[in-house]
């Protein structure tokens, strides 16, 4: 029987993984822009399956970086998923060979469904039903983002170098707004990453400000002593 609970996890879950796997095209058109072909752009996306470290991975490549420096930029980024895996682990609790399928999935729209379901039951359906119409159809729209920037021509092609930017712009801008939960951090964090971003960029080889930049966002982002709550409101 469907459950009103269960036909809205489902419904959230593939909007979700629809709107997302949208920016496959991107990714697909930037991978182009920054040397990759069809094959190698597909299979990146097959393989990888984490936006973030994708777009890090050929922006680092399509500066001119050494392939060493993009894919130390895409592992950095790529090191959240382990923490999340950390924590869906007793959630989702896999066994045998579905634990390397859903490692796979672990990113962060599979996590947020999944600890946002009200039970396990629909915690595990949230999973399955984001990762896979985000693998889906992010795959799909890599294809068709690089075929189609293939057929572009040179002026249009050239234009591609802002995808990646205008790409990371649109899935952090919401984050800056006052409505975001601590969305003074989130700014805190994104104003550290351009300051080291922009300052090493003149002095170093491209991509090791990508890694910089990366380390910085994540002191940035600590906790200050005011915003850690004290041992009165830890006993509330």
């Amino acid at each position: 029987m469907t459950s009103p609970e269960r036909t809205a996890t489902l419904r959230d879950a593939i909007g979700l993984g629809l709107a997302v796997g949208l920016y496959g095209a991107a990714f697909g058109a930037a991978a182009d822009a920054a040397g990759l072909n069809t094959w190698q752009a597909v299979t990146l996306s097959a393989l990888m399956f984490t936006g973030a470290s994708q777009f890090a991975l050929v922006g680092v490549l399509g500066a001119g970086g050494s392939a060493l420096a993009a894919v130390g930029s895409a592992l950095l980024l790529g090191t959240r998923n382990t923490v999340y895996g950390v924590r869906l682990v007793p959630l989702l609790q896999p066994r045998g060979f579905r634990r390397l399928g859903t490692a796979h999935w672990v990113i962060d729209e599979t996590t947020a469904m999944s600890l946002a379901a009200p039970d396990r039951a629909l915690s595990r359906l949230a999973f399955l039903a984001t990762g896979a119409t985000i693998y889906l159809t992010w795959n799909l729209m890599t294809a068709v983002g690089v075929l189609g920037a293939a057929a572009l021509g040179g002026t249009a092609r050239a234009a591609l170098d802002a995808v990646v930017p205008a790409a990371f712009l649109a899935l952090l801008w919401p984050r800056l707004r006052a409505a975001f939960p601590e969305a003074a951090v989130q700014r805190r964090v994104a104003v550290g990453g351009v300051v080291v971003a922009l300052a090493l960029t003149p002095f170093v080889p491209a991509g090791v400000q990508v890694i910089a930049a990366v380390v910085a966002v994540a002191l940035a982002g600590r906790p200050r002593a005011a915003e850690r709550p004290t041992a009165s409101e830890e006993m509330a």
